[in-house]
C-alpha cells in the first residue's frame, strides 16, 4: 500500500480591505487623564489594541491575538471632553499574521469642528485557534491606490522586524559564546 502525497491547504479566498476596516469611538473622561491633565497615551494605545483586534478578528474570521505593536507615535495630546476616533485596517498578511494599521483622531465633543489626527501605530496580530496555536488566514486585497501603498509600506516595515529580530539574536547568542551574557 503507497501513501498518498498530502496535497497543500487549499489558498483562502482575499477579502478586500473594507470588509474588516473599523471605527472605534470614545469620549475621553476625567478618569483617562494623567499628572498633566492629558488623557494617558496608555488610554490611547488600549483604544488602539482594542480597534486593531477587532479588525484583526473580523478579517480572519475568529480569535486574534496581539504579537507586537511597532511605531506608537502620539501627535497631538489629547483632552478631556475629545471625541477620540480609532480607524483601523488590516494592511497586509503573512501565513497566520496580519499587520493592522491605526490612526487615532480627536475631535470636540461639542464642537463642529473636524477632528484631528493625533497618533498612529501598526500593530501584528496572529490569528489563533481554540488551543491557542496559529492558524491560516485569507490574504488581504487592497482595494484603493492607498490600501496599495499601505500593503508595500508593511512589507518593507515587516522585512525590517524580521531582520532587528534576527540582529538581536544573533548579538545575543554572540555574547553568550563570549561569555558576556547578562
Amino acid at each position: 500500500m503507497t501513501a498518498q502525497a498530502q496535497s497543500p491547504e487549499p489558498a483562502a479566498p482575499g477579502k478586500p480591505t473594507s470588509a474588516s476596516r473599523t471605527t472605534l469611538s470614545h469620549i475621553m473622561t476625567g478618569s483617562d487623564t494623567n499628572l498633566l491633565g492629558t488623557v494617558h497615551g496608555g488610554v490611547i494605545m488600549k483604544l488602539v489594541d482594542d480597534a486593531a483586534g477587532a479588525v484583526a478578528g473580523r478579517h480572519s474570521g475568529g480569535p486574534a491575538v496581539t504579537a507586537s505593536m511597532d511605531e506608537m507615535v502620539f501627535l497631538e495630546p489629547v483632552r478631556v471632553g475629545d471625541l477620540v476616533h480609532v480607524k483601523a485596517q488590516v494592511n497586509w498578511t503573512g501565513r497566520s499574521s496580519m499587520e493592522v494599521g491605526v490612526r487615532v483622531m480627536a475631535e470636540r465633543w461639542n464642537e463642529s469642528t473636524p477632528a484631528q489626527q493625533v497618533g498612529s501605530a501598526y500593530l501584528v496580530f496572529a490569528a489563533v485557534d481554540e488551543e491557542g496555536k496559529p492558524r491560516t488566514v485569507p490574504p488581504v486585497v487592497p482595494e484603493t491606490e492607498r490600501d496599495r501603498r499601505r500593503h508595500q509600506e508593511a512589507q518593507i516595515r515587516r522585512t525590517h522586524r524580521l531582520a532587528r529580530r534576527r540582529a538581536i539574536k544573533e548579538l545575543r547568542e554572540k555574547r553568550a559564546a563570549e561569555g558576556m551574557d547578562d
